[in-house]
């Protein structure tokens, strides 16, 4: 990618100054990880975080050889555990923006730019990546419903709606990372951010993004066992408020 390309995605109100953190959870990515720290690298973002989440492969170290720093689980704990641990390290490092990302290259890196300049302009804490807000996307059947699912049980669970409550984009503020705690491991964690935020009193803000689906990452996000598993996890959390 040419400078001036990369200065169009960076282009926008907020100081250089301001720190961001790009998180990308990982587990078994050998393939797509370093693909994906180069690709937020050549977009201005330099403060990478690949959290390994117990590889038995060689996802950390393609990591580190391609610029990102890296922590690492002893064990695989599961997407929730790790996304927690890599908002901690944001916030041990003083970032003023973080940002999730997955690392099966389903989000697009060009789309983290909206979502940080609308957190900026619109004052929020929490800025979620949208698949089902761009008609342009062909999300599989399946994925649809376990989102409208999800979004009916989060909904109960902490009173707020969303188009797209599972998704792995998403941009915190300062004030969002030093009150979001995460116990889920598995997906439900991302619910899970929704009820931590409405108790917190933070802001939300949904931006349609683009998504790319291929077999690969169909095998690795939430299939028919593991979308029921979720919103099994999820119906125990609405009856235990």
């Amino acid at each position: 990618m040419s400078r001036e390309i990369s200065a169009k995605f960076m282009s926008t109100n907020y100081s250089p100054l301001m720190k961001i953190v790009i998180i990308i959870p990982a587990y078994n990515e050998e393939e797509n990880i370093a693909a994906m720290v180069k690709s937020c690298n050549l977009l201005g973002y330099h403060t990478v975080l690949v959290v390994d989440d117990g590889s038995t492969d060689n996802t950390a170290r393609n990591a580190r050889e391609a610029g990102a720093m890296v922590v690492s689980h002893i064990i695989n704990r599961g997407v929730g555990a790790a996304t927690q641990t890599g908002l901690e390290a944001a916030t041990l490092l003083d970032a003023d923006i973080a940002v999730t990302i997955d690392a099966d290259s389903q989000h697009k890196p060009q789309d983290i730019k909206k979502l940080i300049d609308v957190l900026i302009e619109r004052n929020s804490d929490i800025v979620i990546g949208s698949r089902f807000l761009n008609d342009q996307n062909n999300i599989p059947l399946m994925r649809n419903v376990f989102n409208r699912i999800a979004n009916m049980i989060t909904f109960f669970l902490a009173g707020i709606m969303l188009t797209d409550s599972q998704s792995g984009l998403k941009a915190f503020s300062r004030r969002a990372l030093e009150t979001i705690k995460i116990s889920s491991n598995g997906f439900e964690f991302s619910s899970e951010i929704i009820r931590e935020a409405q108790h917190g009193h933070l802001s939300i803000t949904e931006v349609p993004v683009s998504v790319v689906y291929t077999p690969y990452s169909l095998s690795k996000g939430q299939n028919l066992s593991t979308g029921l598993t979720t919103v099994f996890r999820l119906i125990i959390r609405t009856l235990m408020r």
